[in-house]
């Protein structure tokens, strides 16, 4: 029972907070730019006020442009529920291998690339194709890094190696870890489309990725697709604090007081690599779009790295 209210939780958190998080990151960098911002609670006002509007949908477009944010808001509900957030012991622990997640979130970014693709459009297409460039560079990547870390343990299942390192703290000290959480941390930047990968607030036709994709796209279907994008940038930086720093997440057994203080301490994680990586994005330019793959490739040959060093140091 108390892994299934765990599990529950996680989704109310990233569901309810994701929103925040990207209306917090929007704020400090505002304030570390001069400006006075929306405030925290603007990106829930855009999403009520997407939900009032009426679905409009392009001519000439099937059923795969209407699924798509579903099926990448079903798919980051989902993954938020099975990533070991605020506790080890969910019931959904046996579907929360390393390959079942990464090909969940791979899922939901090729739905909205075919979604994009549906509409026939220029900017469209060029959106799509340049997020399958960034895709077959970012997932190899999460399994990789992820994958040198599950050799010491003898298991994919992240509830695993969550476990085995609240059970030895000290294992995160190793060139292991530290090769592994470089890489992620990049690659959570290129997936969730953020500066020097993309830039989410951009409408340039010859730098964005993401936004292209959405152009066409409006009212519930817009905000589906938003909030989507916010809880896997949710997910993603939880999924980072809980591999490397999973200080108070609840284990087997934790009781009721242990889920509440593990869910405060998921929020104080996640908000603080949140800010962190706004602050980076005031001091960082956005990189030319050919110079992507170059960071990506650099990323992989870590992840590489660190399963080298994993072996040598088993």
């Amino acid at each position: 029972m108390t892994g299934v209210i765990g599990a529950v939780l996680q989704v109310i958190v990233v569901g309810v907070g994701s929103p925040l998080l990207v209306g917090a990151m929007r704020q400090v960098r505002a304030r570390l730019e001069g400006r006075a911002g929306a405030g925290v609670l603007q990106p829930w006002r855009d999403l009520r006020k997407l939900m009032r509007k009426e679905p409009i949908t392009p001519r000439g477009t099937g059923w795969v442009f209407r699924a798509a944010p579903l099926l990448l808001a079903g798919t980051a509900l989902v993954v938020a529920a099975v990533v070991p957030l605020v506790t080890t012991a969910s019931p959904l622990d046996g579907v929360a291998d390393l390959f079942a997640v990464t090909a969940l979130l791979a899922l939901g970014s090729v739905a909205l690339a075919l979604g994009a693709l549906d509409t026939g459009t220029a900017f469209g297409g060029m959106g799509a194709s340049r997020e399958m460039t960034v895709l077959a560079l970012v997932e190899p990547t999460i399994l990789v890094s992820t994958f040198a870390l599950s050799i010491r343990v003898g298991s994919t299942s992240l509830g695993s190696i969550v476990t085995a390192t609240v059970e030895d703290p000290l294992s995160v000290i190793s060139p292991v870890s530290v090769l592994a959480a470089v890489a992620l941390a990049i690659v959570t930047i290129a997936e969730t489309g953020r500066i020097p990968v993309d830039n989410p607030s951009t409408h340039l036709e010859l730098t964005m990725i993401h936004e292209a994709m959405v152009l066409e796209y409006a009212g519930p279907d817009l905000a589906l697709i938003e909030w989507a994008s916010a809880m896997r940038l949710s997910v993603l930086l939880g999924l980072l604090a809980s591999l490397f720093f999973p200080l108070g997440i609840a284990t087997a057994g934790a009781g009721a007081l242990a889920l509440l203080l593990s869910m405060i301490a998921l929020v104080l994680k996640v908000g603080l690599l949140g800010v962190l990586l706004s602050v980076g994005e005031v001091f960082m330019a956005k990189l030319r779009l050919f110079r992507v793959p170059e960071l990506l490739a650099g990323s992989f040959l870590l992840a590489l790295l660190a399963v080298a060093a994993s072996f040598f140091l088993a």
